[in-house]
C-alpha cells in the first residue's frame, strides 16, 4: 500500500475572538506582574475580579475533525465559500500555524504559495530573493543554480533581475514567487488563488506549469473559487463548509456537490403537487435553468443567454398572472428582479403554463448564482406561490468567445459585468478624432 504524501487525522483549529494581543513585556513589568500573582488570585477565587484576562472573549472553530489523505502525484482541488476554513488548513499544513487539536503527517518537502510574495524581503533584489526563498524551501545552493535560469526565463523579470522587489509590480511580484515555488522541485506544492493575480496569458503559463509538475508525479493542493480551473487542473476534490470536509473524491463529482449543496440548488427542480407552494390560483411544478437550445444546464458560458424556465398550473380561470424571478449571488445578495408584466396582463385559463425569462450574455459576472421564482397577481398584489432558491448555475468563462475581461485575468468585482461599449476622443487639438 502506498504511504499517503498527506495524512491528515482529527485536525481542529481554534480561534479566540475578542482576546487583547499582548505586546512585548520589559524586565521590570515582569517582576512587577510576578508579585501582583498572588493578588490576582486571590481576586479571582474570591469572585472580586482582575482574574481572567480573556473574560468576555469567545471562541471560534476554524477548522473541526478533519480527515483525510493525499496520495503522492494526486492533484487536488479544495473548494468551499468564503470561511470554509480552506485557508486555514493551507496554513496548517504549510506548517505556518500549529493545529489546536489532531495531526498532519508529510511525507516529503513542502512549497507553498499562499499570497503573492510569500517569503520575499522588499529590499533585496529579484536574484537575491530567489536564493532565499529557495533556502527557505529547503533547498540546497546547487539545486537553486541548477534552476536559476529557468525560473528567471518563466518569471519574465531578467530585466529587472538585480532591482530591489520593492519597485516590483503586482504582477512581477506574482511571476517570481509563482516561479521560485513551481521550479524548485518540492515533492508537495500548495498553492492559494494566486492565479487570481497576472494577465491571462500569465495565468494560462501557470496552469501549464502546474500540469508539468503534476505529470511529474508531485503532488499539487490547489485552492481556488475558479471551477473550471479547479476541473481542469485536478483529478481529485476536497468540499469543506464551516471548517469541516463535506465531500471527497474524483474533482468533477465534488465540483457538482459544491454546487448542489446547502445553499446551492440544482440546476432543475420539480415539485410533488402536495409539496408544491401554491394556493388555489396558481401552484408550481418546476423549475429550472435552460441554455439557448433550451436544454438544462448547470454551468453558463458568460457570453451566451441563460434562461430560467417556471412551469406551474393555474387552477382559477380568469385571473391575471405574472411570473417573477429574483436572482442571487452566492453571498445572498440579490442581483436584480424581473416580472413578465409587459405580457401578462390578460386573464389566464386554467391548465399548465411555462414562463422563460432570458438573462442576456455579458451580463453577470463569473460565480454562483441561484434563483427564486413566484407568479403573483399585480392589482392588488398577491403572491400565490413563491419558492426561493428553487434553481441555481454557475456562470464560467471560456476562451473563445469575447468578453468584458479582455487580457486581465483576476477576480472581477460586483454581481454584473457587461460588454459595455466605450468611446474615447482626443480632445486637445479639437478635432474629434477618435483614439
Amino acid at each position: 500500500m502506498t504511504t499517503p504524501a498527506i495524512r491528515v487525522r482529527n485536525l481542529a483549529k481554534r480561534f479566540q475572538l475578542g482576546a487583547q494581543t499582548q505586546g512585548y513585556t520589559t524586565f521590570r513589568e515582569a517582576i512587577t506582574s510576578l508579585a501582583k500573582a498572588p493578588l490576582r488570585r486571590f481576586r479571582s477565587l474570591a469572585g472580586l475580579g482582575g482574574g481572567n484576562a480573556a473574560a468576555g472573549t469567545d471562541e471560534f472553530w476554524a477548522l473541526r475533525d478533519v480527515s483525510f489523505d493525499i496520495a503522492p502525484g494526486d492533484v487536488v482541488g479544495i473548494v468551499g465559500r468564503n470561511g470554509a476554513g480552506k485557508s486555514t488548513l493551507l496554513k496548517i499544513l504549510s506548517q505556518i500555524t500549529p493545529p489546536t487539536t489532531g495531526r498532519v503527517e508529510i511525507a516529503g518537502r513542502v512549497a507553498s504559495l499562499l499570497e503573492v510574495g510569500t517569503g520575499f524581503h522588499p529590499e533585496l533584489t529579484g536574484r537575491e530573493n530567489i536564493h532565499l526563498n529557495g533556502a527557505i524551501l529547503g533547498m540546497t545552493r546547487r539545486e537553486i543554480l541548477a534552476k536559476f535560469d529557468q525560473i528567471v526565463d518563466f518569471a519574465e523579470v531578467e530585466r529587472f533581475l538585480d532591482t530591489p522587489v520593492k519597485r516590483y509590480s503586482s504582477g512581477m511580484y506574482m511571476r517570481l514567487a509563482f516561479a521560485v515555488a513551481a521550479h524548485l522541485d518540492p515533492e508537495i506544492l500548495i498553492i492559494d488563488e494566486v492565479l487570481a493575480v497576472g494577465d491571462a496569458s500569465f495565468q494560462k503559463k501557470c496552469l501549464g506549469r502546474l500540469g508539468e509538475v503534476a505529470a511529474g508525479g508531485r503532488t499539487v493542493i490547489f485552492v481556488s473559487h475558479n471551477m473550471q480551473a479547479v476541473t481542469r487542473l485536478c483529478n481529485r476534490g476536497i468540499l469543506m463548509s464551516r471548517g469541516t470536509v463535506v465531500a471527497n473524491g474524483p474533482v468533477d463529482e465534488v465540483v457538482q456537490h459544491y454546487m448542489t449543496d446547502g445553499q446551492h440548488s440544482p440546476a432543475e427542480r420539480s415539485w410533488e403537487p402536495a409539496e408544491a407552494p401554491g394556493n388555489s390560483i396558481a401552484r408550481i411544478v418546476s423549475a429550472r435553468v435552460i441554455d439557448s437550445d433550451r436544454q438544462t444546464c448547470q454551468t453558463a458560458d458568460i457570453s451566451r443567454p441563460i434562461g430560467i424556465e417556471i412551469v406551474y398550473d393555474v387552477l382559477t380561470p380568469g385571473e391575471v398572472l405574472c411570473p417573477s424571478m429574483h436572482l442571487f449571488n452566492s453571498d445572498g445578495i440579490c442581483a436584480f428582479a424581473s416580472n413578465g408584466w409587459r405580457k401578462s396582463m390578460h386573464p389566464r385559463p386554467c391548465g399548465r403554463h411555462r414562463s422563460t425569462v432570458w438573462i442576456p450574455g455579458n451580463m453577470l459576472s463569473e460565480g454562483t448564482y441561484s434563483a427564486g421564482v413566484a407568479v403573483c397577481t399585480l392589482d392588488p398584489i398577491l403572491v400565490h406561490f413563491w419558492s426561493p432558491d428553487s434553481v441555481a448555475f454557475q456562470v464560467i468563462e471560456s476562451d473563445e468567445e469575447e468578453t468584458a475581461r479582455g487580457p486581465y485575468a483576476g477576480q472581477f468585482p460586483g454581481v454584473v459585468r457587461p460588454l459595455l461599449d466605450w468611446e474615447t476622443i482626443r480632445t486637445d487639438d479639437g478635432d474629434g478624432t477618435s483614439g
